[in-house]
């Protein structure tokens, strides 16, 4: 059990280890003169990159990095330009398909049978002696 947890502790550091080293990067590149869109470090994107995270850090249980996710994930498309079509005109539309991928495809609760048993009520039968 506990090499599995120093493990999971590991992969979470290498993971922002890894999100730190971008940053720099890019704030590198960015300082260097180097035309890097002003999309990328704007605040959409890091609530964006922070519901990817908690995703992360959560093993994508819950749906309270969705949220943050979602959000950032409308904002930054808005900005992005591709080949002189405007991602916004489909923003709303890649939103809702991907929420109900999510839905669809997000891990199911099993029932266990102790979910199904009644509870055991107080047997008085023993007080009466």
């Amino acid at each position: 059990m506990e090499t599995f947890i120093k493990k999971n502790q590991a992969d979470k550091q290498l993971g922002l280890g890894i999100l730190i080293v971008a940053i720099g990067s890019v704030f590198l590149l960015r300082n260097s003169g180097l035309d890097i869109p002003h999309w990328i470090l704007s605040w959409h994107t890091i609530m964006l990159a922070a519901g990817l995270w908690i995703g992360y850090r959560k093993n994508y249980q819950g749906s309270g990095w969705l949220a943050l996710t979602v959000i950032g994930a409308i904002f930054t498309l808005k900005h992005i330009v591709v080949f002189d079509f405007e991602i916004s005109r489909i923003t709303a539309a890649l939103a809702f398909i991907g929420i109900g991928l999510y839905l669809i495809l997000k891990p199911k609760r099993s029932r266990s049978v102790n979910d199904y048993t009644p509870e055991k009520k107080a047997d008085l039968t023993d007080f009466n002696n």
